[in-house]
C-alpha cells in the first residue's frame, strides 16, 4: 500500500485495542497485514459528517423513483446497502462516503422504494422490490466493478446481487449480515402466534432499536422473503467477502454469518467478530474496523488489477 493512502487511513480513526477476532477461510492476504502497517499515533477520530453530495432520484419507469446521493471517484466504487426501513443517512452510510471523499473513491447510499426520500409505499415494499432496487442501482448509476457493503438485511441483498451481477460486484463486505433472518425468526415463533400475524397481517416484532419498542413487519414481507431465502443450498458468490458481526447482536446472531461462510462459494472470506458490538455496530471502533476492511479489499483489488 502506498505511504499516501496508508497514511490517510491511519489518519482517519484512533489505533487502539479492538476487541476483533478474524476467522479466516482461505490462504489470502487479511486485515492482520494493513493493522500491522499502522503507525501508533496520537488518536484522532472521524472528520465531522458534511455532506456535500446532492440528493438525486432515480427515475424509473413502472417503479419508484429513488433517492439517492453519488459521490464521483475512483474504481473500484463502493455501494452502501441498509438494513430493514434504515435511511441513507445513518452512521455507517455517511462515514463510508467520508472515508471514500478521503481516499477518492466513488460511493453510493440510497433510500429503498418506500423509504426515506424514496417514492412509493413502505406497507407495499417485500423483499423481491428492494432486491430490483438495489440491481437498479448497480444498472444505472454505478460505473465499474463495485464492492457492496451490506448492513443486517442490506447483507442478505448484497449475496442477491452478487449472484445477479458477478461482472460487476467484486467484494463483499456484510455488517450484522441477515440472510434469511426474517423468514427463519418468524418460523420460530409458536404456531398460535403465527396465526395471529396471519390474521392481523402485521409481526410485532420487538426490538430496542426502534423508538415504538417494535418493528412492524407486514405478514406479506414475510412471505414474499420465503422466496429469496439462500442458506438452504451452496450460494453462487465467488468474489472476496468480509463478514463483520457482533457477539452481542440480540436481532441476528453472529452464527448467522458462519452459515453464509460456509454456504458461499467463495474461498476468500474472513468472518470478523467483534465479542462487545450489538447489531448496530456504529460505535467508533466498529466504524475503524469497517473502513480498514473497505480499505484493504480496496488494496486488494487493485493489486489484483495491476
Amino acid at each position: 500500500m502506498a505511504v499516501a493512502r496508508l497514511a490517510a487511513v491511519a489518519a482517519w480513526v484512533p489505533y487502539r485495542s479492538w476487541g476483533w477476532a478474524a476467522a479466516p477461510v482461505g490462504p489470502h492476504r487479511g486485515l492482520g497485514a494493513l493493522l500491522a502497517l499502522i503507525p501508533q499515533r496520537a488518536p484522532r477520530w472521524l472528520p465531522a459528517y458534511r455532506q456535500k453530495t446532492s440528493l438525486s432520484f432515480l427515475n424509473r419507469p413502472d417503479l419508484p423513483n429513488l433517492a439517492y446521493k453519488k459521490l464521483k471517484g475512483k474504481s473500484p466504487g463502493i455501494v452502501f446497502i441498509p438494513g430493514y426501513l434504515s435511511y441513507m443517512n445513518g452512521t455507517k452510510a455517511l462515514a463510508i462516503e467520508e472515508f471514500c471523499k478521503s481516499l477518492g473513491h466513488a460511493c453510493i447510499r440510497f433510500d429503498y422504494s418506500g423509504v426515506g426520500s424514496s417514492d412509493g409505499n413502505s406497507e407495499e415494499s417485500t423483499l423481491g422490490k428492494w432486491r430490483k432496487d438495489v440491481l437498479s442501482i448497480i444498472d444505472d448509476l454505478a460505473d465499474g466493478p463495485q464492492i457492496l457493503v451490506g448492513s443486517s438485511l442490506g447483507g442478505w441483498l448484497m449475496l442477491h446481487a452478487a449472484i445477479a451481477r458477478p461482472e460487476k460486484v467484486v467484494a463483499l463486505i456484510g455488517v450484522a449480515t441477515a440472510a434469511d433472518t426474517l423468514v427463519t425468526k418468524f418460523n420460530q415463533l409458536p404456531v398460535e402466534l403465527k396465526k395471529e400475524v396471519e390474521m392481523k397481517g402485521v409481526w410485532s416484532m420487538p426490538s430496542k432499536y426502534s423508538e415504538e419498542g417494535v418493528y412492524n413487519v407486514q405478514y406479506s414481507f414475510i412471505k414474499e422473503a420465503e422466496h429469496h431465502c439462500l442458506l438452504h443450498s451452496p450460494i453462487p458468490v465467488n468474489c472476496p467477502i468480509r463478514l463483520l458481526h457482533g457477539m452481542k447482536d440480540d436481532i441476528v446472531p453472529w452464527h448467522t454469518s458462519m452459515q453464509v461462510a460456509d454456504r458461499v462459494l467463495s474461498t476468500d472470506v474472513d468472518v470478523i467478530l467483534r465479542k462487545h458490538s450489538d447489531h448496530r455496530m456504529k460505535e467508533k471502533a466498529d466504524i475503524q474496523l469497517l473502513v480498514y476492511t473497505i480499505d484493504d479489499l480496496i488494496d486488494k483489488l487493485s493489486t489484483i488489477v495491476n
